[in-house]
């Protein structure tokens, strides 16, 4: 067998691309940030950067966000995120067309980052500002990007692609898992987990057919031993995730 030569191959750069999705005043929103460099300078794009020689992805995913928004996120091996812990994180994709950079041959490994309602992110690296918008404008470039307050952009690189598959995966993902206590805070009533699935599916749900399918799903949700009235009304129940990771049945998504 021939020696193995590396010069032989073009070399070539890996990033990680970060799709953090949250539910904010009911919509479904994505984080983004204006790049501060070229290519694309001045463009929103999301958050990521080139993987260093010495850490693995998941660890490149993880420093990009702290150092490009200033969250944090969680053990990727968690089902969903502990109290205070920051967003669920997972490995989404792989993009890899030669001329998706204009640097160089760079491919991406996109990560799908999910957290409870958080506050206004802070810039940080080569991010000139950075914010949560929703993604039917992201992804409908047409309507017009921050409400007609901007031209209609869409996102740098091809990275409203990435968008459209990360926003696909957690809405189905959540018919089948209970990835959906992820936006959620540690306690939660299910009104606030219903609002949670019309955010992502972008559906109105029969609040009465939604309660007792979440309840009746084994180790979906378990009692907190609690009620709250942070929702108004009559006192409502608190819930916690339960250890289920797969639901049987599943909370299949309406046709719409």
């Amino acid at each position: 067998m021939p020696p193995y030569d590396p010069s032989a191959f073009p070399p070539f750069a890996v990033t990680v691309d970060l799709v953090v999705l949250t539910v904010r005043r009911h919509a479904l929103c994505a984080l983004v940030v204006r790049r501060g460099e070229p290519p694309f300078q001045g463009r929103w794009a999301l958050p990521g950067g080139f993987v260093r020689p010495d850490e693995d992805l998941g660890a490149a995913a993880a420093r990009e966000l702290a150092e490009e928004t200033g969250l944090c996120v969680h053990d990727p091996g968690d089902p969903a995120p502990a109290p205070g812990a920051g967003a669920h994180l997972e490995q989404l994709a792989t993009y890899g067309d030669p001329e998706r950079d204009p640097r160089m041959r760079v491919v991406s490994v996109a990560h799908l980052a999910l957290a409870p309602d958080l506050p206004a992110p802070r810039p940080g690296g080569d991010a000139n500002s950075v914010r949560w918008a929703p993604v039917e404008e992201l992804l409908s470039p047409e309507t017009g990007f921050d409400r007609g307050e901007e031209p209609s952009v869409p996102l740098a690189f091809d990275h409203g692609r990435i968008l459209a598959d990360g926003v696909e995966r957690a809405r189905s993902k959540i018919e089948y898992s209970s990835l959906a206590t992820a936006f959620c805070p540690p306690e939660f009533t299910v009104g606030e987990l219903r609002r949670v699935y019309e955010a992502v599916w972008g559906v109105a749900l029969d609040p009465r057919n939604f309660h007792r399918k979440v309840t009746g799903t084994p180790g979906f949700l378990v009692p907190a031993g609690g009620t709250t009235t942070r929702q108004g009304g009559r006192p409502a129940q608190l819930f916690r995730a339960g250890g289920a990771t797969l639901l049987n049945p599943p909370m299949l998504r309406p046709e719409v």
